[in-house]
């Protein structure tokens, strides 16, 4: 049970930075592009900051996806996936699906290239969908950590 409790400890510490980090660039960053004086400004700053953020990213979602499947697995957990009543669970999943995806292939492979293009093509629409985005990202986040959360403690609906 001890290594539940170090796998717990672990996976809550990656979401706290994680999520933490994505309320930040959605609530903070973003709103604070809009007082530069020019869209390169802007693309600069941005980029620059999204960057160094994207490794935490990287790091805390890789830590939370290993943790949380690990703490399914020393449980025999799997068959909760089976049940609406442990909806946290699969909402968990897909919120750790989503970012991996974007985080380790679609950012890479072609995100990053688009957004510089759309950004020099017309940088407010690009911010104004970049902030959607982020909002959406960060709304179905706050979701699947306020499930968690309850139904870890025992709120399981029926």
């Amino acid at each position: 049970m001890e290594t539940y409790i170090l796998a717990r400890a672990l996976h809550v510490i990656g979401v706290v930075l994680w999520i933490g980090g994505v309320a930040m660039v959605t609530t903070v960053l973003l709103p604070a592009t809009r007082r530069f004086k020019s869209p390169q400004e802007r693309v600069q700053f941005f980029e620059q900051v999204e960057q160094r953020f994207a490794w935490q990213a990287r790091g805390t979602t890789l830590l939370t996806g290993i943790t949380g499947f690990y703490m399914l697995h020393l449980i025999d957990g799997w068959a909760r996936y089976q049940s609406a009543a442990y909806w946290w669970i699969h909402a968990m999943t897909v919120v750790w699906a989503i970012f991996t995806l974007v985080l380790f292939v679609l950012e890479p492979l072609f995100l990053h290239k688009l957004f510089l293009r759309k950004a020099q093509e017309n940088p407010e629409r690009t911010f104004r969908v970049i902030q959607t985005m982020h909002w959406v990202l960060l709304t179905i986040s706050l979701i699947a950590v306020f499930g968690a959360v309850a139904g870890s403690h025992g709120w399981v609906f029926s």
